[in-house]
């Protein structure tokens, strides 16, 4: 067996006995300033290993053709008719989609940019509207002439009024006259409104009656639109509810859908009832628009490419006066990339505080134009879209788009929309959130610790020596 002297020989750390050492005042100074260094360093250290770091890069966007863009916005215009309200996506590379319908929900709203009943539906309409002959032009006068000061005696006497709100010099309504007045005419004749009673066909000139157009939402003309008596209630605001007509405009169409109308109505009938005539009167019936006001909300997917997403009354059978179409606008939501979760967005704050704060730049905006001044005031915004991903150290990556937004009022030359212009950036910020090494941390704490305890030895040695020296030259003078 190796015996304990041959074991201690190897011992680094020899003891020297109690007897032989010697306190002094400066040592215990000494050490209680290295003590203090020591935790003090030692803190800086804890710190410094329980902070966050990261290194930033900006590189080339390594999306894919196949990435698409995803858009979410929630805007809400106080002045555009959801019936005619369209978002329409176009690109550099030719893309062009219009009127989306299939992401983008639409809600009538009031002035007040509150919601005033339930999901708009915009209904399966023929894109194709079909028209009579315009050459013939003997048709005579058939429909009864409505104002301000006769429009509600007519509804109140007859059960369904049928009303073609138009202007003077729109083509569409052009179009639609000699069909609407023989159609009209017709339905005089089969049911005479002083015998039946039941149904009449109106018009209403809507550049002589300005107010009795804009108090049923009228913004494209002509707009055909039916009233049923007993289930036209009146709101607060005085408004009928009643339903919008985008079926074909030719004589023989008009003149069965007025058919279809009346049938469910005994002639002693004072009510209108409900239309269960057939899917052919429905699909071409959409429930017109309570209010003047839209609120547009959803989202669209775009490729990675400068394009534009357009908000703007639009129809392949509708004019618009562009001097009274008003873009007045107020964005609750514009953002891109997919919805980041309050964790992961607090996650990505706490590695880089600054991250998010131009996420949802234009959120809260309100876009406003006087309605009177009749500008075609078109309102653009001009975003620049950048890509930041980070990687945590758990190897999980968060993508996050930022950007920036510029906006401005211009003259309109055709109907004014509002129009956001964005512009992905070719580069992209990466940011990587680099690991600490705990077996580094160990290393520096004893690093710490051994260092202030060898340079406060060598210090406190450096003083001792000093101390006796200045002893030994002050007991040679006194001899």
């Amino acid at each position: 067996m190796v015996s304990t002297s041959k074991i201690k020989s190897v011992d680094f750390y020899r003891k020297i006995p109690r007897d032989l050492t010697e306190a002094s005042l400066s040592g215990a100074g000494l050490s209680i300033v290295a003590a203090l260094s020591m935790m003090f360093l030692f803190g800086m250290e804890l710190h410094n290993y329980l902070s966050i770091s990261t290194s930033t890069s900006v590189i080339v966007d390594r999306s894919s053709d196949e990435d698409y863009l995803r858009i979410d916005f929630n805007i809400s215009l106080p002045a555009l008719s959801c019936e005619f309200a369209s978002v329409d996506v176009s690109d550099v590379l030719g893309t062009n989609r219009l009127n989306i319908t299939k992401t983008v929900r639409k809600y009538s709203i009031n002035k007040h940019l509150q919601v005033t009943g339930s999901e708009f539906d915009s209904g399966p309409v023929s894109h194709v509207v079909k028209h009579g002959d315009e050459a013939d032009e003997d048709y005579g006068e058939g429909s009864l002439a409505l104002n301000s000061r006769n429009f509600d005696r007519v509804s109140h006497q007859h059960s369904i009024l049928v009303v073609n709100f138009y202007a003077p010099w729109c083509y569409w309504s052009n179009r639609l006259k000699p069909s609407w007045e023989k159609a009209a005419k017709i339905i005089r004749e089969r049911h005479d409104p002083e015998i039946d009673g039941r149904i009449i066909m109106g018009k209403v000139d809507c550049t002589e009656e300005v107010d009795l157009c804009r108090s049923h939402h009228i913004q494209g003309y002509p707009s055909i639109r039916i009233f049923r008596k007993g289930s036209d209630v009146r709101d607060e605001h005085g408004h009928h509810e009643h339903e919008s007509y985008f079926g074909d405009r030719d004589t023989e169409t008009l003149v069965d859908t007025m058919e279809k109308l009346v049938a469910p109505i005994a002639v002693e009938s004072n009510l209108a009832l409900e239309d269960k005539s057939g899917t052919a009167t429905e699909t071409a019936k959409r429930p017109a628009p309570r209010e003047a006001g839209c609120r547009i909300e959803g989202f669209v997917r775009v490729k990675k490419v400068p394009g534009n997403l357009v908000i703007a009354a639009r129809s392949a059978a509708h004019s618009f006066d562009a001097s009274r179409m008003n873009m007045s606008h107020v964005i609750s939501s514009f953002s891109f990339g997919k919805k980041i979760t309050p964790r992961a967005m607090s996650d990505i704050k706490r590695i880089l505080p600054y991250i998010g704060a131009s996420h949802d730049r234009l959120n809260g905006k309100a876009y406003l134009t006087d309605p009177d001044d009749h500008a075609n005031v078109t309102v653009e915004h001009y975003l620049q879209v950048v890509k930041t991903e980070v990687m945590r150290s758990s190897h999980q990556l968060i993508e996050d788009y930022e950007y920036t937004a510029h906006s401005s009022l211009v003259h309109a030359y055709s109907i004014p929309v509002v129009k956001f212009h964005y512009e992905p950036s070719p580069m992209q910020v990466l940011v990587t959130e680099n690991p600490k090494s705990f077996s580094h941390f160990i290393t520096n704490v004893c690093a710490i610790i051994g260092g202030v305890f060898t340079v406060a030895g060598i210090l406190d040695s450096i003083l001792h020596n000093t101390l006796r020296l200045v002893k030994k030259v002050e007991l040679g003078k006194n001899f």
